[in-house]
């Protein structure tokens, strides 16, 4: 059975979680509502927005939230996207299931501007992959 609430977490709630909420709200059927949050909260990183944009999926209005504010609410499914918000989430009584599926943190990307915009955009394609195919039994 497919999710109807996912949540999203990582470290920060800048980058993968941003994105990968952007990806599986895209895919996922009507009526399903993707949240995302951090262990921390920051700001969305500017290349993310950027780079979901240049697949046509618009994260702008998106912003950083605290895991906390989900603490109670209950969840179809949470993911954690990266090792650090695995280790460090609280536990969320309202989850029904929990994975860990994690990515590249491309925040931590170094090189020139070009070199770190292409790891952007690779994180983005790998979370997209395993977005598309979350909700296949729904389709």
């Amino acid at each position: 059975m497919s999710p109807n609430s996912v949540l999203i977490l990582c470290t920060a709630n800048r980058c993968r979680s941003q994105m990968a909420q952007g990806w599986v709200q895209h895919y996922a059927p009507k009526g399903v509502i993707a949240y995302s949050a951090g262990v921390k909260r920051t700001f969305v990183h500017p290349l993310a927005i950027k780079v979901m944009a240049e697949s046509g999926v618009d994260i702008s209005a998106q912003h950083s939230k605290h895991v906390e504010i989900y603490q109670n609410m209950p969840m179809d499914l949470v993911v954690t996207v990266c090792d650090s918000a695995q280790e460090k989430c609280p536990i969320l009584p309202g989850a029904k299931k929990t994975i860990h599926q994690p990515f590249p943190d491309p925040d931590a990307a170094t090189g020139t501007d070009e070199q770190i915009l292409q790891v952007f955009r690779d994180v983005r394609d790998q979370i997209k992959a395993w977005a598309s195919t979350l909700f296949e039994d729904k389709k």
